[in-house]
């Protein structure tokens, strides 16, 4: 007889909860702030801090209180698998999980590579020119990937602190930017010139698939959900820390396009590695050099944290799947000494490392980038689909308002179709302009046509996945 250690159905039950509030926040910090999106904001021009404020309005916020009323009233491991599966049955949930799951094949290099073009900012004025050198993207990336991996198989207990370190290491070489940007616009004028018309959002068929990141940029909420069952008190803690981070998440994103074309005219900024750029900028007319280098060595801990915690957090999601048995058994199972989804976070770091490397075949740098970031957008938009479907169709179940614990989308039922309605078209929106090839694309229906096959593909797979589960499953029972 195998022992509950090697059996997934008894895996849930050995989870540790690890996390409090602070982690929690730390964590969400890490998961959602990027300064590759102030980057790539800075690099679309003023007309971004208008897109902030609209995707903050519309779809932040929104997306907020339906993260915080599914995950009160359904605090279960999994997430958004769990609430998917909750409101449309067990093949809809699945189809929601297993593109949650698979978009990080195709983020974690984009992040990887953009964490790698920071990181050679520590190198001082030479790092302009190594984060563009293929081998150091690669080596960095895959040293990045590897530490986030080993910490969280080790533990959450001790992977936690990477992702907490990432918090504050993201959050605090944008104050360093802001603060840079404030006393040099004070001191010498601004590098671009603001006006509330170039602040409004301009149609442009060159940079409209720019509104899709904008909106992918503010995701990641969710994702600490898919641990409720490692978070201490998770139906009080997961709100109040969804609700801390988000407002110090606006904030900046919005704060920080200013800080950074106020250093660097648009045209100048790179969209990985920007922000380093602006600052260093700044800390050579400070005559103050080494702000840079330090920007850059807290960043690098601040991806390695966004790494560690989209590695935490999305492994749960086929671990719990594969404990429902819709994926091979072995992705339910749980570490013997570790108590870790173990086999998930393996799977995920070797396809997501094998996709980094293939990438870069006959690729430039900036392409591959841009081609990894438009398809995890596409498939982790569909799972928000399902998201914000859920939430309306939950909200007729006559257990929301009988739960103490829920923390519900005010307004009741018109409340929870305005804030669902609103997160699935902008998510809807996201995932059409993702479509649209950025300018400069040189083969534009090759673009598209790799995008639409690559998604449908990666979505077929995992049908014929459940299919096979289904089947199994039923000749069990």
């Amino acid at each position: 007889m195998t022992s509950s250690a090697q059996n997934p159905l008894d895996s849930k039950g050995q989870l540790r909860k690890t996390m409090g509030f602070w982690d929690v926040l730390l964590f969400n910090i890490a998961t959602v702030l990027g300064p590759r999106w102030i980057a790539a904001a800075g690099h679309n021009g003023p007309s971004s801090i208008s897109l902030w404020v609209l995707a903050a309005v519309f779809f932040f916020v929104p997306g907020a209180l339906v993260i915080n009323e599914l995950s009160s009233r359904f605090p279960e491991e999994g997430g958004l698998y769990a609430w998917s599966r909750e409101a449309f049955g067990p093949f809809h949930g699945f189809v929601a999980g297993w593109t949650y799951w698979i978009y990080t094949f195709f983020y974690f290099p984009g992040l990887l590579l953009a964490s790698a073009s920071m990181a050679a900012y520590i190198l001082g004025g030479r790092g302009s020119v190594l984060a563009q050198d293929r081998t150091f993207q690669l080596t960095v990336s895959l040293g990045i990937l590897l530490v986030a991996v080993v910490l969280n198989i080790i533990g959450l207990n001790i992977g936690k602190w990477l992702q907490n370190a990432g918090g504050v290491g993201t959050y605090v070489p944008l104050v360093m930017l802001v603060a840079v940007a404030a006393i040099v616009c004070w001191r010498q004028g601004s590098a671009t010139h603001f006006t509330i018309a170039n602040m409004m959002p301009t149609w442009n068929w060159d940079t409209v698939n720019f509104w899709s990141q904008i909106a992918f940029a503010f995701t990641g909420l969710e994702l600490v959900s898919a641990m409720s069952e490692e978070v201490r008190d998770p139906r009080r803690t997961l709100p109040r820390a969804v609700f801390g981070a988000g407002a110090l998440i606006a904030l900046m994103y919005i704060v920080g396009t200013f800080a950074i074309l106020s250093l660097v005219p648009a045209a100048d900024l790179d969209p990985q590695s920007g922000v380093f750029h602006a600052i260093t900028v700044g800390s050579v007319a400070l005559k103050v050099g080494f702000l840079g280098v330090l920007a850059a060595i807290l960043v690098t801990f601040g991806n390695a944290g966004g790494v560690g915690s989209t590695v935490a957090g999305i492994a749960r999601v086929p671990f719990v799947v594969g404990v429902d048995r819709y994926l091979p058994a072995a992705f339910g199972k749980i570490h013997p000494k570790w108590k870790t989804p173990w086999v998930s976070i393996l799977v995920q770091a070797a396809i997501s490392a094998a996709i980094l490397l293939g990438s870069q075949i006959n690729e430039t740098t900036q392409g591959a980038y841009q081609k990894l970031i438009d398809a995890g957008i596409i498939l982790y938009f569909i799972p928000f689909l399902y998201m914000f479907a859920a939430v309306i169709k939950l909200a007729y179940r006559k257990d929301r308002n009988e739960n103490p614990h829920a923390v519900l989308v005010p307004g009741g039922i018109s409340g929870v179709w305005i804030c669902g309605g609103l997160g699935f078209a902008v998510v809807l929106g996201g995932i059409l302009l993702s479509l649209v090839p950025p300018g400069g694309t040189a083969n534009k229906p090759g673009f598209e046509m790799t995008l639409v096959a690559g998604t449908a593909g990666s979505i077929l797979i995992g049908l014929i996945l459940y299919w096979r589960g289904a089947r199994a499953k039923r000749s069990l029972s």
